[in-house]
């Protein structure tokens, strides 16, 4: 489904092919598995096709619009799997806001089995801010690493490089939050 996004995000800019594997450092070919469904994309390659496709993240795995509430309750929200996209062990996460379409702020809590963890680190516009409700994770700021345990917070500006994993033997929970929404 992300795949057929992509190409139809790219069909309607007039893109070839050729053009957003370029500009978004990858092959045509790989391309074109992923457009087809047959390679899963990693986030680092999402966030780079977007950029040149001049959208947001989100709109790849736009949930169906629900009705404007602003109360979410614990076992109904929705949770998106992410492994493929993420890489990991079980990567998971639990939207606090459902539908972010038309949102200033998106707000997910992680959910990080042992072992997983993100697809290298990304950098985009904007701010974040976490809060490690349960387990640890290493953060990677740039070329920091940082060990986080329950309890601990987080921010930065989304430009610096970032991504995380779960250094512990117990699955860890995060929750977090960022401005404009990306994903």
């Amino acid at each position: 489904m992300v795949g057929a996004r992509i190409r139809s995000a790219r069909r309607l800019r007039d893109m070839t092919l050729k053009d957003l594997a370029y500009a978004a450092s990858i092959s045509e070919g790989h391309l074109s598995k992923i457009e087809n469904g047959k390679v899963e994309p990693t986030l680092a390659f999402l966030h780079r096709a977007v950029k040149a496709l001049e959208l947001n993240l989100d709109i790849l795995f736009d949930e169906p619009e629900t009705a404007a509430r602003s109360v979410s309750r614990a076992g109904e929200r929705p949770v998106l799997k992410i492994d493929g996209v993420r890489r990991g062990n079980g990567l998971s996460l639990e939207r606090l806001i459902p539908n972010t379409a038309g949102h200033l702020l998106q707000c997910n809590i992680h959910i990080v089995e042992p072992g997983g963890a993100s697809d290298g680190q990304i950098e985009h516009v904007g701010e974040e801010m976490g809060y490690i409700l349960e387990g640890e994770i290493e953060l990677y700021l740039d070329d920091e690493t940082l060990i986080l345990s329950a309890g601990d917070a987080f921010h930065f500006q989304s430009h610096r490089k970032h991504g995380y994993r779960n250094a512990g033997q117990t699955r860890a929970r995060i929750l977090w939050a960022n401005t404009p929404p990306t994903f």
